[in-house]
């Protein structure tokens, strides 16, 4: 296959770009700076302009663009960055991928869809929920809608266990001195997904006809915030004894602790299973294990 990718440059979108090239795919990417390489095409979102050739013998797009969630702060004007980086581009590419006839677009979203749920088992039916992440990723998935006849799988994931960074990147170096804790009360329910297993979702939504639709990309056994915090504790050989306040946390990040660290989401894969998709990590412990060595 021709793959297209947007927002290559990340954790995922480098290793998505190498998996694809191992199996044999042709991958170009989208840059929005001047092109370096044969495999590069610039772009400009907001002016809705893309590099001609891009789409020319393109078989899948996938749209991993968004600026960062964190550590800024949720300003007016940051939120408006955020939504801006994720929905425009998401507009182009779903027009593009119905104006040149490509047949699959898989667009990334997150398991912020579902807003505070609660201990609510959340499949891909799930109702959407309250908040700005929530109201982002509703956004978000809808601006695929422009993509016509093409087969869409607006991915919504997780958080990604990565040895390169990602969510592990600021907690290693707490959790090896044994100032790891658990955020709030503990009982909220993180969705986490192992690397691995995230890419060979992408991949899988990429080459297979069996996903379309919202799928939800996490692990199989959601935990709480606390079962978390052990885990990582138990892997990393090091107590995690400490408590940090959800008062402190909103005080110090604002309205991203209500909607990103505090708020619950036990949301579980049931698109992936039912299409045949096999986990190779299927509990935190091993999905930790397998990101520190």
């Amino acid at each position: 296959m021709r793959v297209l990718i947007a927002g290559s440059s990340g954790l995922l979108g480098n290793a998505l770009t190498a998996r694809l090239r191992a199996g044999g795919h042709e991958v170009v990417r989208l840059v929005r700076r001047e092109t370096r390489k044969p495999d590069e095409f610039s772009w400009d979102p907001p002016a809705g302009r893309v590099a001609d050739g891009a789409f020319d013998g393109t078989d899948a797009v996938v749209n991993l663009c968004g600026a960062p969630l964190l550590p800024q702060r949720w300003s007016a004007a940051r939120k408006q960055v955020i939504v801006d980086s994720r929905v425009e581009p998401t507009e182009v590419l779903a027009e593009a991928v119905a104006e040149h006839g490509i047949p699959v677009l898989v667009n990334a979203s997150a398991v912020g869809y579902y807003g505070n749920a609660g201990s609510a088992l959340l499949e891909e039916s799930a109702p959407n929920g309250d908040g700005f992440l929530a109201n982002l990723c509703d956004a978000w998935e809808n601006a695929t809608t422009a993509a016509g006849d093409a087969r869409v799988v607006r991915v919504r994931t997780g958080l990604v266990l990565s040895g390169d960074g990602g969510l592990l990147g600021p907690l290693k170096p707490l959790f090896s001195l044994a100032l790891g804790g658990k955020l709030g009360d503990g009982t909220q329910y993180m969705p986490w997904i192992a690397e691995e297993d995230q890419i060979s979702a992408l991949e899988f939504a990429v080459t297979s006809d069996r996903l379309s639709g919202p799928v939800n990309v996490c692990g199989p056994l959601p935990v709480t915030n606390a079962e978390f915090t052990r885990e990582f504790g138990r892997v990393l050989n090091r107590p995690a004894p400490w408590w940090v306040p959800a008062p402190a946390m909103k005080l110090a990040i604002g309205q991203a602790a209500e909607e990103m660290a505090l708020a619950s989401q036990r949301a579980v894969p049931r698109a992936l299973e039912d299409a045949g998709f096999e986990f190779e990590y299927r509990t935190v412990g091993d999905a930790l294990a397998a990101a520190v060595r």
